[in-house]
């Protein structure tokens, strides 16, 4: 069940970044871009936690993919600081040099299904995470509901341009994105100092 829905997981990541990446490319969209870049950090995080399951499933050893798993923490963590500090610059350049973003279908489609999506495979998660008792992929779970949040900021931002042509809300909205990439960060530096995965969700909690 975990090995399935986190199957579900890297497909939608593969979708998400590469959507999000040529539309926000073509359009010019900061927000959009931000979304994508996260979007591929995050299927290399799942990666590792599908290797994980598949060794728990398998009666392997934990050591070598608790090892594995802190080297992949340092470099989620580095690369989610570098990519809040790229969509700062960015946003900033955009703000002043009054760079006009498209509005975008395939965007507002992207962040639509990404806040639909995404909620839905937190709460599977959760469900799943609590049966078979692994604490990474209730951390996991944790991670699926801040892109959540992630996506109806993007949504927002693009909505705005689209029907008000507020092209200032583009790069807003990927200013916006920095707090839940530098969140994602924190949690990803916290493990790969400690080895324990950092979630904000409790066994008696339904929500983060």
């Amino acid at each position: 069940m975990g090995i399935g829905i986190e199957l579900i997981t890297i497909g939608w990541m593969v979708i998400e970044a590469a959507v999000a990446l040529t539309t926000g490319i073509l359009s010019r969209s900061v927000s959009l871009e931000g979304f994508g870049i996260d979007s591929i950090i995050e299927l290399i995080a799942g990666g590792i936690l599908l290797w994980r399951l598949l060794v728990e499933q398998r009666g392997g050893s934990e050591e070598r993919v608790e090892l594995a798993e802190r080297r992949a923490s340092w470099v989620t963590a580095l690369g989610l600081f570098a990519l809040a500090a790229y969509i700062v610059v960015d946003s900033v350049w955009t703000l002043l040099a009054q760079i006009h973003p498209e509005a975008s279908w395939w965007g507002l489609g992207l962040a639509l299904a990404a806040a639909i999506i995404m909620p839905l495979l937190w709460q599977g998660k959760l469900r799943i995470a609590r049966r078979i008792g692994s604490a990474a992929l209730k951390a996991d779970a944790a991670c699926s509901v801040t892109c959540a949040y992630m996506s109806l900021a993007l949504l927002l931002g693009l909505l705005l341009n689209r029907i008000f042509g507020w092209w200032w809300a583009d790069p807003l909205a990927g200013l916006a994105l920095v707090y839940f990439i530098v969140r994602e960060g924190r949690e990803a530096w916290h493990e790969a100092r400690t080895g324990e995965s950092c979630s904000c969700c409790s066994d008696d909690e339904d929500d983060c």
